[in-house]
């Protein structure tokens, strides 16, 4: 870790070059600050170009870093003009581990997919049921993209979805006998989210210049699990609970068996160099995992109904 701060020569220049730093060593000095006090709650931090002419790094660097900072609540103002502000109420990790808590999806996926964009290359894989919660996610970032806070130069973006021709565990009626309506409802509710997803990320083609992908393949089974991998570096990972639950589906109550994805409860793992070797590895089994599926029983996935 970088706690050390660069001195400078007589005539301006810095006296020793050193490696680039990654944004996850930014987060790690500035956590280290806040948590010791040194950074005292309520307290302006620094501006992005004093910190980058700090730690030697580039802006965007600096951003990813403190946005980090923002999911883990030890910030706050962080996409505001001005500098960002020490929590005036920290939250302190959770027992067990460097981290927090696991949160709900929607508590937790979208201030990490913000960090992400945050990074000059932004790398997004995800296995879900319906991608609902990504398109939310990905909001905040294309805000902040469109307001000229950030600009990524290339965004990719890969998407794991079951697969129309198979017989879904869940979402399914409690009476077998029942015709396929939830199943139409489902792939109506699949098709349209990735259809809105892959429309607001590829107009940054045209809007901003950014090169974007965005690619989806259909699995041939129900996953009762989500999984998103951000950059490289971090993996959250949820459990679909099913539950028996009454909902109306065109006119009628039907009694289904299903599970709220954006409420699953979401577990973060950060790969680093003061990460527990625990987390590494997950995420590196993840990235194979997924990449396994992409590569191999996967098919070709196609948004119409």
């Amino acid at each position: 870790m970088f706690v050390e701060r660069e001195r400078t020569a007589v005539d301006g220049r810095k006296s020793s070059q050193r490696p680039q730093r990654s944004h996850h060593e930014v987060a790690d000095v500035l956590r280290s600050r806040i948590r010791s006090g040194e950074l005292r709650p309520g307290q302006r931090m620094p501006t992005q170009a004093k910190l980058a002419d700090e730690f030697g790094v580039e802006r965007g660097a600096v951003r990813q870093a403190l946005r980090i900072l923002q999911s883990e609540h030890l910030l706050t103002n962080v996409s505001k003009g001005s500098p960002a502000t020490v929590a005036s109420r920290l939250v302190k990790p959770s027992a067990g581990g460097p981290g927090l808590a696991p949160r709900p999806t929607m508590v937790e996926l979208g201030p990490r997919v913000s960090s992400a964009f945050a990074a000059p290359h932004v790398e997004i894989d995800a296995l879900c049921l319906t991608s609902v919660s990504l398109t939310l996610a990905v909001g905040e970032p294309l805000r902040e993209i469109h307001a000229g806070r950030i600009k990524p130069a290339r965004v990719d973006v890969r998407v794991l979805l079951p697969s129309r021709d198979i017989a879904l565990a869940f979402p399914t009626p409690v009476d077998a006998s029942l015709d396929g309506r939830l199943q139409r409802r489902w792939l109506a509710q699949r098709n349209a989210q990735g259809q809105v997803l892959q429309h607001n990320l590829l107009a940054l083609r045209s809007t901003h210049g950014i090169d974007v992908h965005v690619s989806f393949r259909a699995l041939p089974f129900t996953p009762p699990v989500k999984l998103y991998l951000l950059n490289g570096s971090e993996a959250l990972f949820a459990y679909y609970t099913v539950q028996r639950k009454e909902a109306e589906v065109g006119s009628e109550q039907l009694e289904m068996y299903d599970a709220e994805g954006t409420q699953s409860m979401l577990f973060a793992f950060e790969q680093g160099a003061t990460s527990a070797l625990r987390d590494t590895t997950f995420v590196e089994q993840s990235h194979l995992w997924f990449n396994a599926l992409w590569e191999t029983i996967s098919s070709e996935l196609l948004l119409t109904s």
